[in-house]
């Protein structure tokens, strides 16, 4: 093993060895540490409790327009199977020039090198407005974000660079996230007199088949692709001599620019509606979380300065790109104010391997991130 003592890593493994699981809470443990960094450099910080045990933070300097912003997120996915783990998930384990850990790819390394970036701006004398966002439960529903922007502080927002991993490439926008449960009620009755109740499944079933053409004309959108939809659940019934009187299924879909959540939405009540209309049992629709699409002009100042910024700092840009997936940028970009936003940051530099057993960063990546960060927020405003 090569040992790697300096201050940034040994950072970045105490924030690896704090066990935030989303499912669990306890982000206000990753707070305690950002907030007692930011105040020993002098910089205002301020904690947004969500709920016990689970604050957001948010820290900045300057003040005017325009405001320059780095965000990311405290929790972590739940680590899994422990067994399967070449070192424990929350050991934080150096192997060469490999930190394996929990959210070491996604995302606290990215979360320290914007907060170390964001620290040499303040202490280099940096005369511009920049804030620093740390959100709780982004992994799940994104409360954190959701409450910030219900609160405002995306309200005079310019710039946001969120530090998830992409695998050294900019991505400049990202498909929504939308998940949706369906629910079936019928009557309960013994299977040998099915005629004498309602089968929860049946309209459930018609439901699924009807959602695989639901969307055939969609259109694609030119930056982010065609929506993707998918059924993920189905639950119904639970012994085989009985009619199931109640039944459930859930999907995902990702909304574009050019089909947008709220168009989603009515297409699936359109359908619901249907087939709840034909015959006995009803089918009711239900929105569990709705994130919506973000993407920012790939010859705006934003995305050319960032740019600009990783080639002073690395030598080279980096490719451009767009992604599937969703951040906290899809709660924050729900506020009236319009703002640029890009996603940039260390991890995935050899595959996705967040949210997966054996998750690591590059420590040279994590290093190079921090420079890369500062450089962004310096050409940004230059």
């Amino acid at each position: 093993m090569v040992a790697h003592l300096d201050e940034a890593t040994t950072l970045l493994q105490q924030l690896i060895q704090l066990n935030t699981d989303t499912a669990n809470g306890h982000e206000s443990t990753v707070a305690d540490v950002l907030e007692q960094l930011f105040t020993d450099a002098g910089i205002a910080t301020k904690r947004i409790p969500f709920a016990e045990g689970r604050d957001n933070l948010v820290a900045e300097f300057g003040e005017g327009s325009p405001v320059f912003a780095f965000g990311g997120h405290e929790d972590v996915v739940n680590p899994g199977d422990l067994s399967k783990w070449q070192y424990p998930p929350f050991s934080a384990t150096i192997d060469g020039d490999r930190l394996y850990g929990r959210g070491a790819s996604d995302m606290k390394s990215g979360l320290v090198a914007m907060a170390l970036a964001f620290i040499h701006l303040k202490q280099s004398g940096f005369p511009h407005h920049v804030r620093f966002i740390a959100t709780v439960g982004e992994e799940y529903g994104a409360p954190g974000s959701r409450q910030l922007t219900e609160l405002g502080y995306a309200d005079d927002l310019d710039a946001l660079v969120l530090g998830e991993p992409t695998g050294n490439v900019i991505e400049f926008g990202h498909a929504g996230s939308y998940n949706y449960e369906i629910t079936s009620q019928g009557q309960a009755v013994h299977s040998s007199i099915p005629d004498q109740g309602i089968n929860a499944t049946t309209k459930l079933v018609d439901f699924a088949v009807a959602e695989r053409t639901a969307f055939d004309d969609a259109p694609v959108d030119p930056v982010l692709g065609p929506l993707v939809h998918s059924v993920t659940i189905l639950q119904a019934g639970d012994q085989v001599n009985t009619i199931p009187g109640s039944a459930r299924l859930a999907g995902n879909i990702r909304p574009t620019k050019a089909f947008t959540n709220e168009q989603v939405t009515a297409r699936l009540q359109e359908v619901v509606q249907a087939i709840s209309d034909k015959g006995p049992g009803t089918l009711e629709f239900h929105l569990t979380h709705s994130f919506y699409p973000v993407v920012t002009a790939k010859d705006g100042r934003l995305v050319t300065t960032a740019n600009a910024g990783i080639a002073a700092a690395s030598g080279q840009p980096v490719p451009l790109a767009t992604f599937s997936g969703a951040t906290d940028a899809s709660e924050f970009t729900k506020s009236s104010n319009q703002f640029e936003t890009i996603i940039f940051g260390p991890g995935n530099e050899d595959g996705n391997v967040s949210h997966q057993v054996n998750e690591h960063v590059s420590l040279t990546r994590f290093h190079q991130a921090i420079n890369e960060y500062e450089q962004i927020a310096r050409h940004y405003f230059a």
